[in-house]
């Protein structure tokens, strides 16, 4: 793999969606790639690095700190982001990125994402657009698994 950001990689995520090869190409330029080995921590819970991750290659396994233990909470999958809040709030992680087996992702930095602004609007544009269809689908799950699980403890809508 090269230390270039490829544009097809960043279309096929769920965060580039709406980009044109054009956009993407000004996009990628301000791009990092890091090559991941098996079991190697991306970040941790509590960091303050502010770091938009898009998983190219391999897995990541996102974890919370539980009790003092590290709890495995979810697997990505090649194109999914992390990082969003962190990246757009500037808040600490909320949650650890560990590689599975040999991994990619391409990081995008704040300070590089916003020197966009001025000449490429667009491209900030529909980056954000993207970044909210995926708040808003994560919030849409859980807002569907709470009232499941509410459904399930108050013994209502559907059979239990």
């Amino acid at each position: 793999m090269t230390d270039q950001a490829s544009c097809e990689a960043v279309i096929d995520s769920v965060l580039g969606q709406e980009l044109d090869k054009g956009e993407c190409q000004i996009l990628t330029k301000v791009m990092k790639v890091r090559q991941l080995a098996d079991g190697e921590v991306l970040v941790k819970e509590g960091e303050s690095d502010h770091t938009l991750f898009i998983l190219t290659a391999g897995k990541l396994v996102v974890s919370n700190k539980t009790e003092g233990r590290d709890i495995d909470v979810y697997t990505m999958k090649v194109g999914e982001c992390a990082g969003t809040r962190a990246f757009v709030d500037l808040a600490p992680r909320q949650a650890s990125l560990r590689a599975v087996g040999k991994s990619t992702v391409y990081m995008l930095e704040p300070v590089d994402f916003e020197g966009l602004l001025d000449e490429h609007p667009k491209v900030v544009y529909k980056v954000m657009r993207g970044l909210f269809r995926l708040t808003h689908k994560n919030l849409m799950r859980m807002n569907n698994e709470t009232q499941a699980l509410s459904n399930y403890i108050n013994k209502t809508g559907g059979r239990f």
